[in-house]
Formats: C-alpha cells, sequence, structure tokens
C-alpha cells in the first residue's frame, strides 16, 4: 500500500455542521410521533367512552313516549309583558318551616274524605289529583286529574310526554256522583269557577293554554278555548278582586330568547334521549328560574304581569291567591310562602 493510499484511508471524517434547519426537521420527526400517540390515545378515550354511550342509548328504555307538539311563536315580551321585578317585592313566610307549598286556601272546620283516587271513574284510575274549585252553595266541587298514567312527583315526565290522558271532572256531594266534562287534556292543572259560576276554566299546561267548559247557561255543556299561546306553562288559576284571573307560571317561553321547552315540542326523540340519560332532577337544573304571575281580564286579555327573572325571590311560582289586598303566592317546590302587597304590583 502506498502513503498515497494510507492517506487516504486515515482521511478524518467530515465534521458535521448543526444548523436550525436540521434542528427543524428532527424536531418535525418527534413532533409527528408524539402527534400520532397522542391521536391515538385520544380516539382510544373517546371509543372507551362512546360505545358505552351508545349501547345505553340503544339497549336502555326511555320512560316517555312523547308525541310532536306544535306552537305558535310566544308572545314577545312588551308592552302589558314588558320585564320587571315587582315579584322581587313580596316577603317570605314560614321560611324552611314548608316543604312545596302550592296552593293556599282559606279554611275551617272538620275534613273528611269525600273521593278516594282510588274509585275508577269511567273505568280509569285517577292517578293525580291536581286542583279544585267549589261553587258557593257547596254542592258541585270541579276538579282536575292531570293524568291516569303519572303522578304528582313524575310532573316533569308528564309535561315532557305530554299524554293526553287529563280529565276535568264534576263531584256532587248530594249525589256522590261523579262526571267526566272535558276528557283528552294534556296535563290539566288549575281550575277555578267564574264569578257567575256559568263556566270553568281549566289552565291545560302542556299545551301552554287555558280551556273554557259551560256547566250552566244557554251554552251547557259545551267548551272552547279561553286563552291560548301563553307566555309561560300556566299552572294554577284564581279569580282577582277585578273580576279577572290570576295565572301563575313556573317556566316561560321567553320571545325573545330562547325556550328550550318549545325547542324540544317538536323533537320527540331528543326528550326521548334526554330521559334515558338524565333524571327530572337533574333536568330541572337547565330550566331558567323565572316566575310570572299573569293577570287576565274577564275575557282572557292580558291585564299585566309581575316578574321575578331570576327567582331570587319568588321561585317556582304555581299558585296566586288574592286576599285583602295581597297576593300569596306558592310554589311546588320552594320551602316558604311568599306575600305581596298589590300595591307595590
Amino acid at each position: 500500500m502506498t502513503e498515497a493510499d494510507g492517506l487516504r484511508q486515515r482521511r478524518p471524517l467530515r465534521p458535521q455542521v448543526v444548523t436550525d434547519e436540521n434542528l427543524t426537521q428532527d424536531a418535525k420527526g418527534g413532533s409527528s410521533f408524539s402527534g400520532r400517540v397522542f391521536r391515538a390515545t385520544f380516539l382510544m378515550l373517546a371509543a372507551f367512552l362512546t360505545i358505552p354511550l351508545l349501547g345505553a342509548l340503544v339497549l336502555l328504555d326511555s320512560p316517555i313516549d312523547p308525541e310532536s307538539l306544535s306552537f305558535k311563536e310566544p308572545p314577545l315580551f312588551l308592552g302589558v309583558l314588558q320585564p320587571n321585578t315587582k315579584l322581587q317585592q313580596a316577603e317570605r313566610l314560614f321560611e324552611n318551616q314548608l316543604v312545596g307549598p302550592e296552593s293556599i286556601a282559606n279554611i275551617g272546620g272538620e275534613v273528611k274524605l269525600l273521593l278516594s283516587s282510588e274509585t275508577p271513574i269511567e273505568g280509569r284510575k285517577m292517578s293525580f289529583l291536581n286542583d279544585l274549585t267549589v261553587t258557593r252553595d257547596g254542592r258541585k266541587i270541579y276538579f282536575t286529574d292531570s293524568s291516569s298514567k303519572w303522578q304528582r312527583r313524575d310532573y316533569l315526565l308528564l309535561l315532557m310526554e305530554g299524554t293526553d290522558d287529563g280529565r276535568l271532572l264534576e263531584y256532587d256531594t248530594q249525589t256522590k256522583e261523579v262526571k267526566v266534562l272535558l276528557d283528552h287534556l294534556r296535563f290539566p292543572s288549575g281550575v277555578q269557577l267564574s264569578p257567575a259560576e256559568d263556566f270553568v276554566l281549566v289552565a291545560e299546561l302542556a299545551m301552554v293554554r287555558i280551556r273554557r267548559f259551560y256547566v250552566s247557561g244557554l251554552m251547557k255543556g259545551g267548551a272552547d278555548v279561553f286563552v291560548e299561546n301563553l307566555p309561560g306553562f300556566p299552572d294554577n288559576i284564581r279569580a282577582s278582586s277585578s273580576g279577572g284571573y290570576w295565572v301563575s307560571m313556573a317556566a316561560i317561553r321567553a320571545n325573545p330568547g330562547f325556550s328550550m321547552l318549545d325547542f324540544l315540542s317538536e323533537r320527540p326523540y331528543l326528550k326521548k334521549v334526554i330521559f334515558k340519560l338524565f333524571s327530572q332532577e337533574t333536568v330541572m337544573k337547565f330550566v331558567p328560574r323565572y316566575s310570572l304571575v299573569l293577570e287576565l281580564s274577564d275575557s282572557g286579555a292580558f291585564r299585566r304581569s309581575l316578574h321575578d327573572p331570576e327567582g331570587q325571590v319568588v321561585t317556582y311560582v304555581s299558585e296566586v291567591h288574592e286576599h285583602n289586598g295581597h297576593l300569596y303566592l306558592g310554589s311546588f317546590r320552594a320551602p316558604y310562602l311568599c306575600r305581596l302587597h298589590l300595591q307595590s304590583a
């Protein structure tokens, strides 16, 4: 081997030059690998969570079988319906001494059972007796049975399903007879006799309207709609001193705004999915705590409205009872009554 060959063999390796471009390429290679690991891990986790969820949606039964209901666009919250904070002027009574005091009445004397809910009426059991109104002579009692399928504790399931098995009934205290006056109502709740006792109003909560049934006069036995497309879901109805009616609403249909119940009304499949996954208590947390009291004229026109936009004082209002210049406000969830001086309203 010549000296030249030896020099060639011993030639040192060329030094490697490190540049920003080299570092970038190495970083890209590492980043690409870690990105693939992250995507793979994310997809595995998503599959781990999604597969059981899909299985639950397929295998679990929904407690409700709702129909598609269609409502008109809610009335705008303008004019008489302009939002205010008048209900927040109310004072709380018996706080933490009551549980869901929904109804208020002036009573006295003895208490006795007139009719058992175990007694079938025209072949159907009464499962959700709700409200009543009595004639001045005490002979006739008009009352609502909200459903023969659902009970009081299932009120949200009844509302979301919109079951049409509610009824308006009449009980004669002398003959002990019970008659069905209106059938196929969707969640009938409040009921109130007119001052002249010629008709009875009944709130059809799931249809956001109030029906009227004539119990005397030329229209006896007939029925019509007293007011429809209310700005909220009507519960109890009570007479006002002006000759009209107070209507309480624990949930509203905001306009402008978004009404979850209106949105779901035409999407029964979403309702079924929701109640496969969540309880009534969980769903209630998504219902805005907006209390609304509406006074109607004797013809059903909106006369005035009282609001508690955040439900700060009056929460989930379900009844308004006028007495001696005050409104007494009941709730099916709050642990107190409220009293509002009418001069503040």
